[in-house]
């Protein structure tokens, strides 16, 4: 868990500010690391506009708008529930950009279905629907968490590389 985030959010700060685009997070078994990390970053103030810690199911609804019944069928760590989140944050910020991120970070928790280490991770844009993907991560809560907070910023890095310059 030695391995510095720095570099990562440091391109994605310029990738996102040199097309003027904003970045929200929505996130739970992080707990705001994805933002703590942009953060950390100098003038992250042009680009990050929001994060939303939602580590619970009422947050989730509260401040993302994540349905309950969506919360209730497929449970909290689901594709459903982070495509719900990615668009919520959209919906509920200025941002044009947005990362959900919702797992078991252990050590407890875990199921025969969703094990210790499950992170399913969304992506989304305006225009578009959001995408998600799940990955099975090794490793204590720390690690689990920190290796969260690299994929969703590296599938930032991946899914907007190309994206078009904001409007002026």
């Amino acid at each position: 868990m030695t391995e510095s985030l720095d570099p990562l959010a440091v391109r994605l700060g310029a990738l996102l500010h040199a097309r003027g685009l904003r970045l929200a997070t929505a996130e739970s078994c992080t707990g705001g690391w994805i933002a703590k990390v942009v953060t950390d970053i100098a003038g992250s103030s042009a680009w990050f506009d929001r994060g939303f810690v939602t580590y619970s199911n009422a947050a989730k609804a509260d401040l993302l708008g994540v349905a309950t019944h969506t919360l209730q069928t497929h449970g909290a760590v689901s594709e459903p529930v982070v495509l719900e989140m990615a668009a919520g944050a959209l919906a509920r910020s200025q941002a044009q950009v947005a990362v959900a991120v919702s797992g078991i970070a252990g050590p407890d928790g875990g199921s025969e279905d969703k094990p210790v280490g499950t992170v399913w991770f969304a992506w989304a844009v305006p225009g578009a629907p959001p995408w998600a993907r799940c990955l099975q991560f090794a490793g204590n809560r720390g690690e689990v968490r920190h290796q969260a907070v690299r994929v969703a910023i590296e599938g930032l890095l991946e899914r907007f590389a190309g994206a078009p310059q904001s409007a002026p």
